[in-house]
């Protein structure tokens, strides 16, 4: 019979103990039960700020949290457990049920520390710890917005998460003001010089500070909001008040049962992570390894594997922590690693600052300055990844070498100054040597990589250093498109741009090989659409397109098809909405408004579409390329016509943004937004073109998406007007187009770009490349040449031939559809094959 380990908490860390002990259990040998005192299943709290704007709590949800698939564990959400029985075996929970373990896993973590400040618990205090105290948070902040536009918003620690606090509450459109009562901000992973550079660069974004200041008292204000007095009694009035002053471990059900706590706080264990009792166990922050507590994740995972393996009878100890961080506070690189404050007698500083430049460097060295102890980089950490593997090693060179802006982040040192011990990940404890004896083993790609170590699967800080050790370790990563074009795409891009060839064929013929696949014919049919006006349906590029193509509609789980017109910006007449229901009712169709402002009709049979777009198109619609890999939708908020927090005109801006790159191909879909001011209400932030106005103009955000890993968006450029918004956006799209790979999505097309976000910025805005012109030429003949896809089909009879359901009985409908109810809604009911294939690759759907 199996035994059972009872997990009490379910976070990260609890989630990562499970998942361990299930991979590994291959006898079944445990069954798991998991206690989570949260509504919420294991989400990713290290990204808890990412909540804010998208406020939708799914997309932080860690994979696989609710287990469903494995009938080895039970989860249990809104569950405390109230004590332990030792002795028996048990712990009780707030519900008075019992539950038996042969172990248990203390995974509690930490809570938010509150200064007893007078006041501190007053309406309008919070902690920024839980999803539920993000929704408090900006419940109370769009009160106090509503009162005063100007709303102060105070945070109490000028730490990790304070500082993110105040991103949160400047998204939501208050006016963030730091408290920290010591004489820099991040103190504890900063030095002084850093913690200058930091306070300047964060001040220079609006945001107030004040150091070596504490919080004297809190009283509630006449108008709602709040009255802070700081030391030195000066008052500020505020809309409230977040405490980010640190976190301490979360070990009173310990202490109520008798195990033994360390110094600090915290459940004492020893390196296997057991605690004073027999079965128990402690992972994560509530565990005192020997006596401390560890704050990371990185040191929290260690715990979990440490705990599986012994309960899977293994003889693993805790490893020791990594306390390095590498992490983007409001905009700004920050990181440190090893000995970062020189706490090592005798130790030496090595420091490059550049305050004009906004970049401070600082290496710690050992007394005979010949081996790496540390260091601290705020403004440029593209270095991070080279030095942090380094530490503990001789110094391969000059060390102010290593951090002169002109040795480019010290990449030219390479991977193999590093030793096979090196820690490549530190999140999940990956080595060089790991590493090393996988791609030995037959992993080409970084992706073999992430399956094989996990390295690259929490933070990804890692991930750039995974290419360059398959380059350097001489694997030769094939960019050919597929088997019959040894070009990449973008490689493809150029040949078509510079032989003028403008068929498959013509390609095929002098630079490929065979006849072409499911892969290279649409990859090419789409490189011919983002080069010219040509119809797609036009000759030869017919045959090239998959199946929404090439009946310029998506295909439906039935067969049938759906139909999706032109909304620019969510801008809508009374015409066209009557126009659309009377569609919709005269067809049968099931309408639903999409997520990006526009009008779904569903249930068209492909020899319907022509004459429902007849009908749209004479009533002054256009498509909306609901089908094609280009630009859908851009989703705006009411802007300040209407709402009295709007800062810009987000609806006109919307509309032209959506008509100018309307019909754009792109090698994948494109979706933009527009937010009237920093409440985000048009969700800007999670588009692959994110524009958010300001009060001297606006914000464009890139490279942020949906997809199968949601990505956030980020900044590129602030306060632009119009016209160079506009601008950067026809470079950064067009650059995007002519260099991404095969279906790759902004967000992952900008981590692979060698430089990141920076290069991206010195292409689009400093016009490193000196092709500014050219991509604006390019995005000029775009917009000129722009017609109608469905337009150009109802002009023509040859390509009106091919919308009919079957060849020998044009006007007979497809006998596989059917429809019928849920819950009062029309859904399709599949009776058999549909007439025509579903799309044959997932990726190339909706």
């Amino acid at each position: 019979m199996s035994k059972t380990v009872v997990v009490v908490g379910h976070g990260m860390v609890g989630h990562r103990f499970i998942e361990a002990l299930r991979t590994r259990d291959t006898d079944n040998t445990w069954t798991v039960i998991v206690l989570g005192e949260e509504a919420d299943a294991a989400y990713d709290r290290v990204g808890l700020s990412s909540y804010v704007g998208e406020w939708d709590r799914s997309s932080l949800a860690m994979p696989g949290n609710d287990f469903a698939d494995d009938p080895a564990v039970e989860l249990r959400t809104g569950v405390r457990v109230e004590s332990i029985d030792h002795a028996a075996h048990r712990v009780r929970t707030d519900t008075g049920e019992t539950i038996a373990y042969h172990a248990l896993v203390l995974a509690t973590g930490s809570y938010a520390f509150v200064p007893p400040v007078p006041g501190h618990d007053a309406p309008g205090c919070h902690v920024y710890r839980t999803l539920d105290d993000l929704d408090a948070i900006r419940a109370d902040a769009e009160a106090s917005l509503a009162r005063d536009p100007d709303a102060v918003g105070i945070v109490v620690g000028g730490g990790l998460l304070g500082l993110e606090a105040a991103n949160a509450l400047r998204q939501l459109g208050m006016r963030p003001h730091v408290v920290e009562i010591n004489p820099r901000l991040m103190p504890q992973q900063v030095d002084e010089g850093g913690g200058e550079h930091l306070a300047r660069m964060i001040g220079e974004l609006g945001i107030d500070i004040s150091l070596s200041s504490g919080t004297q008292s809190i009283e509630p204000a006449d108008d709602g909001g709040l009255t802070v007095t700081l030391a030195g009694d000066v008052r500020v009035e505020a809309g409230l008040l977040v405490f980010a002053a640190g976190v301490r471990p979360r070990d009173e059900l310990g202490r109520e049962s008798g195990l033994a706590l360390a110094e600090r706080g915290g459940i004492l264990t020893d390196v296997t992570c057991a605690t004073s009792a027999p079965d128990v166990y402690a992972i994560g922050e509530v565990a005192a390894v020997e006596g401390r507590c560890y704050g990371l994740v990185g040191p929290g995972y260690a715990t979990a594997e440490v705990v599986a393996d012994r309960l899977l009878g293994g003889d693993a100890t805790f490893p020791g922590a990594d306390l390095s961080t590498k992490l983007k506070l409001l905009g700004v690189d920050v990181a440190s690693f090893g000995d970062a404050l020189g706490a090592t007698p005798g130790s030496l500083n090595v420091v490059v600052s550049d305050p004009v430049g906004g970049t401070y460097s600082k290496l710690v060295l050992s007394d005979d300055a010949s081996t790496l102890l540390g260091g601290v980089l705020v403004g440029d950490a593209s270095s991070y990844g080279m030095l942090r593997p380094l530490v503990g090693s001789t110094i391969p060179g000059d060390p102010v070498a290593l951090i002169s802006p002109a040795s480019e982040g010290g990449e030219a040192l390479g991977l193999s100054a590093l030793g096979d011990d090196a820690q490549i990940c530190s999140c999940n404890d990956v080595s060089k040597g790991t590493l090393c004896s996988a791609i030995a083993d037959g992993s080409c790609t970084v992706a073999d990589l992430k399956k094989c170590t996990g390295a690259g699967t929490a933070c990804g800080s890692c991930v750039p250093l995974l290419s360059k050790l398959l380059n350097e370790s001489g694997v030769e990563q094939s960019k050919a498109l597929c088997e019959h074009f040894g070009q990449s795409r973008a490689e493809l891009f150029e040949l078509v741009q510079a032989s003028g060839i403008r068929t498959f064929s013509g390609l095929i013929e002098r630079f490929g090989t065979g006849t072409g696949c499911d892969i290279c014919k649409p990859t090419v049919a789409s490189i011919l659409a983002s080069t010219s006006s040509d119809h797609i349906l036009g000759g030869e590029q017919a045959t090239l397109q998959d199946t929404n193509d090439a009946f310029l509609a998506n295909i439906q789980r039935n067969g049938t098809y759906s139909v999706v017109p032109r909304v620019p910006g969510g801008d809508i007449t009374p015409e066209h909405l009557i126009l659309i229901g009377e569609i919709a009712r005269d067809f049968g169709l099931y309408t639903k408004i999409t997520g990006g402002q526009r009008i779904d009709m569903f249930g068209a049979r492909v020899e319907q579409l022509p004459l429902i777009w007849k009908r749209l198109v004479d009533g002054g619609m256009e498509s909306g390329q609901a089908y094609g890999k280009s630009l859908r939708t851009v989703k705006s908020c009411v802007g300040s016509d209407w709402c009295r927090y709007g800062q810009q005109d987000s609806v006109q801006m919307a509309i032209d943004l959506e008509l100018r790159y309307r019909g754009l191909r792109s090698p994948h879909k494109l979706k933009m937004g527009v937010s009237g001011c920093a409440r985000e209400c048009a969700e800007a932030r999670g588009k692959d073109v994110g524009v958010i106005a300001t009060d001297a103009g606006w914000n464009l955000y890139v490279c942020g998406n949906g997809g199968m890993t949601p990505k956030h968006a980020q900044l590129l450029a602030s306060d632009l007007d119009s016209a160079t918004l506009v601008k950067y956006v026809d470079r950064f799209l067009m650059y995007y187009i002519r260099t991404a790979d095969r279906l790759q999505r902004t967000a992952p097309w900008l981590e692979e770009l060698e430089g990141g976000l920076d290069r991206l910025r010195e292409v689009v805005v400093d016009d490193a490349l000196g092709l500014a012109e050219d991509f604006e030429a390019a995005m000029a003949r775009h917009v000129e040449g722009y017609a109608c896809e469905w337009k150009g089909v109802l002009e023509d009879p040859e390509k009106l031939s091919r919308f009919v359901s079957f060849v020998n009985a044009p006007e007979s409908p497809d006998p596989t559809v059917e429809f019928g109810e849920n819950n009062g809604r029309k859904v399709p009911v599949l009776l058999g094959e549909p007439a025509f294939p579903r799309p044959v690759r997932a990726t190339e759907g909706a």
